[in-house]
């Protein structure tokens, strides 16, 4: 089984910050690749060890990422 998670990378330093808003997951990297590979690893150990109650209760049914604009100054 599959399933469609959400990955936010951002810069952080020398390397990269990669985070599931779902379960609030993340992991880092040298490369935005990396560092969502490295997300991407550390989800499935989650999913493979979490008992179904545990994700269940961090799993956030909908996210989404967008932007807008705020007038400054």
């Amino acid at each position: 089984m599959t399933r469609r998670l959400t990955a936010i990378v951002e810069r952080e330093g020398e390397g990269y910050v990669a985070l599931c808003p779902e379960l609030d997951i993340a992991s880092q990297g040298e490369t935005v690749v990396e560092a969502r590979d490295n997300l991407a690893e550390a989800l499935a150990l989650f999913f493979e060890t979490a008992p179904p109650e545990d994700v269940n209760r961090r799993l956030r049914g909908e996210v989404y990422v967008t932007q807008i604009e705020v007038a400054v100054g």
